[in-house]
């Protein structure tokens, strides 16, 4: 279990940091880049359950439910990049294959409802979905931070899939919380101005 007993430390103050195992790194590290997006990715997400918090319809729920899991999930990923591998201890949370598959399934599961797109999405479809959106767009952002990260140093492997699957993933929701609220999504329209 984790114990913080004290939020400021002062150690960060001439711009590094220290990672899970102890190594002091610079912050601007790709290291502390990619885990850095996760966590404000997962800020993005926090957003989206504290909309959905104010339905009570079940396939909200659902959702908003799902979201904290992966909320969750992306602590494990936050933990599993912050701790290099040869420090790892057996109860190291990181993030396994059946959480990608998970992912997949319920992007399955969601797109049975949705009808077939005909052109790309403005980012729109009410406030959640907007919300989930943003969430999308960071997700991608943390995925590039871990390729470069991977470029450099050795990861997992579950760690690229599971960010790529997850922007597919908030995608899909997105397009699907505002067909179940009943919100019509924005076609974009080239070259209309």
């Amino acid at each position: 279990m984790v114990r913080i007993t004290r939020v400021y430390t002062k150690t960060g103050d001439h711009g590094t940091t220290h990672l899970a195992g102890g190594q002091k790194v610079k912050k601007s590290a790709a290291r502390i880049e990619a885990y850095g997006c996760v966590d404000e990715l997962n800020a993005h997400i926090g957003a989206a359950v504290e909309i959905l918090a104010k339905s009570s319809e079940s396939v909200i729920e659902t959702l908003r439910a799902q979201l904290l899991r992966i909320q969750n999930e992306l602590f494990d990923l936050g933990s599993q990049l912050a701790v290099l591998p040869e420090d790892r201890q057996e109860n190291t949370p990181v993030i396994h294959k059946d959480d990608i598959l998970r992912l997949e399934s319920e992007i399955d599961k969601m797109n049975e409802a949705l009808p077939p797109l005909k052109s790309f999405i403005l980012p729109g479809g009410g406030e959640a979905a907007v919300r989930l959106h943003i969430a999308r767009t960071v997700c991608r952002r943390a995925e590039r931070e871990i390729i470069r990260l991977a470029e450099n140093e050795t990861l997992d492997g579950t760690e690229i899939p599971y960010m790529n699957r997850l922007s597919d993933w908030l995608f899909v929701a997105s397009r699907y919380i505002a067909l179940k609220l009943n919100i019509e999504e924005t076609l974009w329209k080239p070259g209309q101005r």
